[in-house]
């Protein structure tokens, strides 16, 4: 029996001692693994790679830094027409890498505990490789290419129209050979900013400029036609009774040859001679813009300004329109085109049909064809609001609505200061119109410097604002006066 206790209490013994031993291993291994997980919290596993890069055990900074010189390595094989090929360092145009954080979301993404799996799983990840340049460096390094040098460059010569003997002919063409700068740095920019390491200038269209130009040209032949056209155009103006004319003579003072008589044909010069006579034109012709000496129903004279009534040619569309009859050699009696017309010629083009607004005296005429056919008192802007007078000029009107509601500014509250219904609104300056105002207890007299008048408008009586409503149209006249 006692032999028996003392065989149990050995075995004991030892299921102890390998339990003890199993936990420590245990233990160890658990600490291991998470000192391992700990160590792999801010690295790469094992068999990571990014854009084909060992990555393994690097911090995101580290492997920023690997991708970066990877990149950074870089060297620009510039190959040039019957020239040997030359090299620009990235390091000499500040060629240079910049992350855009997938590298450190990469390692985000990555799960520490997770970290045995690199002893068999591969991990190959791909950053974008944003890089950047300096493109004043770049045009310095391209300055210092052969290809760039004169010595190495043959200029072209395009078959070309030439004036002689008092006509336009074509002169054959001498081909030649030569770079140009701004095409070849836009080709460079293109090979660096598309990470090439080789560019083919003699491959780039924009690169060299071609004795492309010959005598048979069709482009050419059509050049030849315009300028024969060109001094065969004849354009007469009118303005009313008066005419001013547009000839080939004139067009011809425009035109600039060289020594051989070769026409330097530069359409930018041509429109800016174009612009100038336009430009003239406008000066002596445009109303616009323009003071007018205004005969009032009073017997007064004003001087009334304005800078939306009257003649006034659009110089661009002019432009444009004489550019396109020289091309054709057209011969023509026209008008200018216009942006503004009015409603007659010389220095009194208000016409004989026009509605009068005098605001000191408070009333408004409606002439046509010189008679009186409507008047009435009216109230015009508060005097007492610099905001609020109505201002004083020759206007049209933009169009009728009846009825409508006229609307004050909007408040921070998100409502209107005022909102009035009106029967007849006839807009002409803004928010400023003519429109029946049946709170006005009275029209004309001093109201409109006491404190009734308007924000602005012309309040009238309703049945007038009626009358006024069924008569007005977009090319009447408005001349407002005080």
């Amino acid at each position: 029996m006692g032999k028996r206790k003392e065989i149990t209490d050995k075995d004991n013994g030892k299921q102890k001692m390998w339990i003890m031993i199993t936990v420590i291993i245990v233990f160890f291994a658990m600490a291991g693994y998470a000192g391992m997980s700990y160590y792999y919290s801010d690295r790469f596993f094992r068999g990571t790679t990014i854009n084909g890069i060992n990555c393994s055990g690097k911090t995101s900074e580290e492997a920023e830094q690997a991708v970066a010189k990877k990149a950074e390595d870089y060297l620009l094989e510039v190959k040039a027409r019957k020239l040997k090929s030359q090299s620009i360092n990235g390091k000499l145009i500040g060629y240079r890498y910049v992350s855009d954080g997938s590298i450190s979301q990469y390692l985000d993404e990555q799960k520490p505990y997770k970290w045995v799996q690199g002893f068999w799983k591969k991990q190959n990840y791909t950053a974008k490789e944003n890089m950047i340049y300096d493109k004043v460096k770049l045009k310095e390094q391209l300055e210092k290419l052969e290809c760039v040098k004169k010595e190495n460059q043959i200029a072209p010569e395009d078959a070309y129209v030439a004036y002689k003997d008092s006509k336009f002919e074509i002169v054959p063409e001498t081909e030649g050979n030569t770079l140009d700068f701004n095409g070849a740095y836009q080709a460079l920019s293109e090979a660096v900013a598309g990470k090439k390491r080789t560019i083919d200038l003699n491959s780039c269209p924009a690169v060299y400029v071609k004795a492309a130009v010959m005598k048979d040209d069709s482009d050419l032949k059509n050049s030849l036609e315009e300028c024969q056209n060109l001094i065969q155009t004849k354009i007469v103006y009118v303005f009313g009774e008066e005419t001013v004319t547009l000839d080939g003579e004139e067009i011809r003072n425009w035109l600039i040859f060289d020594e051989r008589g070769q026409l330097q044909k530069n359409e930018d010069e041509l429109r800016q001679c174009v612009a100038e006579y336009v430009a003239q034109l406008a000066a002596t012709h445009d109303t616009v813009n323009t003071e007018r000496e205004f005969c009032t129903t009073s017997g007064r004279t004003v001087q009334v300004y304005s800078s939306v009534y009257g003649w006034k040619i659009d110089q661009e569309k002019e432009i444009e329109t004489i550019m396109q009859e020289m091309i054709a050699g057209v011969q023509i009696n026209r008008e200018p085109v216009y942006a503004m017309r009015a409603n007659a010629r010389g220095m009194n083009d208000i016409g004989n049909t026009y509605i009068e607004v005098d605001l000191s005296a408070q009333h408004l005429y409606y002439y046509q064809d010189g008679s009186i056919i409507l008047e009435s008192d009216i109230v015009s802007g508060d005097m007492q609001y610099v905001e609020r007078q109505t201002q004083p000029g020759i206007f049209q009107l933009y169009y009728k609505k009846s009825p409508s509601v006229l609307k004050g500014k909007m408040l921070e509250n998100g409502k209107y200061e005022y909102e009035r219904p009106v029967t007849y609104w006839m807009p002409f300056n803004g928010g400023i119109g003519f429109h029946d105002a049946s709170w006005q207890p009275y029209f004309g007299g001093n109201r409109f410097r006491e404190g009734g008048g308007s924000h602005g408008c012309i309040n009238l009586p309703a049945d007038k604002a009626a009358e006024l409503y069924n008569r007005i149209d977009e090319s009447v006249p408005i001349v407002c006066f005080y």
